[in-house]
């Protein structure tokens, strides 16, 4: 998948190279397995020999995740109910499954709707997840809000890398894929520490409050008669 890719993007040009990394995208913002990296990067590379513009190519390649995704928001609007509830077959209800339902309704109570921009650099719960923040609710400003914010956090900077290191394409791949990994790491470890300032923060709150509450039912001290 990823060499025929590769080779498909590779021989493209102008308003197809803009066009087939557009539904590239949009495919992978609908859960089918082609890595979101390569469309990016490949659009960089294009960029890189004269075959593409390189800001068309970044609002393309942003407008192809964001619409993916918001396609897939306003699914989990309508068929919310329907989809991962109960078990059932076809390629939909594989992806968007009881156990995986399950999971990503978990993750919003833990951590709330931010868990949005996460998904974006998690394979595997990505679709899930946009589908799940429909399904329960979520306003879909703050949807798009969030899930802007992850990708502007990736379009861009792929694509400029890929017009930039654009002669090696395979060695570019690899060190995108590891980078990844690194923002991956990186803000599960912002999650704990944001986890761990809020529970240290509301127990502060809590205890204030309860100081507060205390004196309050002290009750003004005596009065002196004179």
């Amino acid at each position: 998948m990823k060499q025929w890719l590769i080779a498909l993007l590779a021989s493209t040009a102008g308003v197809t190279a803009y066009g087939l990394v557009f539904l590239i995208l949009l495919a992978a913002g609908f859960g089918l397995p082609l890595p979101e990296d390569i469309p990016l990067v490949m659009g960089g590379v294009l960029v890189y020999r004269g075959q593409a513009d390189l800001a068309t190519m970044i609002v393309v390649g942003y407008l192809g995740i964001v619409i993916g995704d918001s396609v897939m928001f306003g699914l989990g609007r309508r068929f919310g109910s329907k989809v991962g509830s109960t078990p059932r077959t076809g390629f939909f209800a594989r992806i968007v499954s009881p156990a995986s339902r399950a999971r990503v309704e978990g993750l919003f109570k833990k951590h709330g709707e931010k868990i949005v921009m996460l998904a974006r650099f998690l394979p595997g719960i990505r679709t899930v997840t946009y589908f799940t923040a429909g399904s329960v609710g979520m306003n879909y400003a703050r949807f798009l809000l969030y899930d802007s914010i992850a990708a502007l956090a990736s379009a861009p900077i792929f694509v400029v890398l890929g017009s930039y290191f654009g002669a090696d394409i395979e060695s570019l791949l690899t060190r995108v894929a590891a980078g990844e990994r690194n923002v991956i790491i990186g803000l599960l470890s912002l999650v704990a520490i944001g986890l761990v300032f809020n529970r240290w923060r509301a127990r502060r709150e809590k205890k204030a409050n309860a100081e507060v509450i205390e004196k309050q039912l002290e009750g003004p001290p005596p009065s002196k008669v004179s």
